[in-house]
Order: structure tokens, then sequence, then C-alpha cells
């Protein structure tokens, strides 16, 4: 089902704020040498939840910092629903994911780069070798 075009302003207008948020709480709480992005967020069709995707970086921190965000979810949460008061009538739920994205295309750039490249040599694919 495609996003409404309600559903991508409120979905935009949290992720900004997320952003700002989220670095504020970060470096009030001292946490330094971390950079974080909400990469997506999406809302629900009813407007009772908003899923945002957060990429962190260095990634070996990523399930420590979001173990971290998510101890302030509610305090996040109220400060979006203080700035986006004349936008919105309520807040959505946050629910926050790692985006682990950048990892997986790092991941794939290492293969291709590594001496098993299966373009290059493709009878290293088991669907390719000639039985």
């Amino acid at each position: 089902m495609e996003e409404t075009n309600r559903q991508k302003k409120i979905a935009g207008l949290i992720q900004e704020d997320l952003a700002d948020v989220i670095r504020l709480t970060l470096k009030n709480a001292g946490v330094n040498n971390i950079i974080i992005s909400v990469t997506k967020v999406r809302v629900t069709p009813d407007l009772l939840q908003a899923k945002a995707y957060l990429s962190v970086f260095p990634s070996e921190k990523a399930h420590e910092i979001l173990n971290d965000i998510d101890q302030y979810r509610a305090k996040i949460k109220h400060e979006i629903a203080q700035r986006t008061r004349h936008q919105l009538r309520r807040m959505p739920d946050l629910l926050l994911y790692h985006d682990d994205s950048i990892e997986y295309i790092n991941d794939l750039e290492n293969a291709f780069k590594g001496k098993d490249n299966p373009i290059k040599d493709p009878d290293i694919l088991d669907k390719r070798k000639k039985r």
C-alpha cells in the first residue's frame, strides 16, 4: 500500500525533528564521536505509529547506542510533540530501528574487492558450477 501525502508530510516532519532531538540528547548525555542519521521514517496509515530507521557510525557501537537512545524514547517523543504541537493533533508512538544498509553495502563492496569475486570468477558460485 502506498503512503498518502499526509503520511509523507508527517514522516518528513518527524524525521527532521527526530534527527535534531537525538543530536541534542546525545550531546547533553556526553556522547561524542558518534554520527547518527535518521535515514527513513514511515508512518502507519492510522498515524498512530512512526517507525524511524537510524544509521549509526561507527557501526560497532550501533546496538549500544540504540539501546541508550531507546531509554530516552519517551523524552524524545515529548520533545518532538512540543515542536510539532501546531502541526499534529497527536504525536505517533516512536519505534526505533537500526538501519544497517550502509554496512550491507560495505560488505558487498569488500566481497567484490576480495579474491573471491563472483563477477570476475563466476565459477565460485554454486549455481554457476558446471556439473
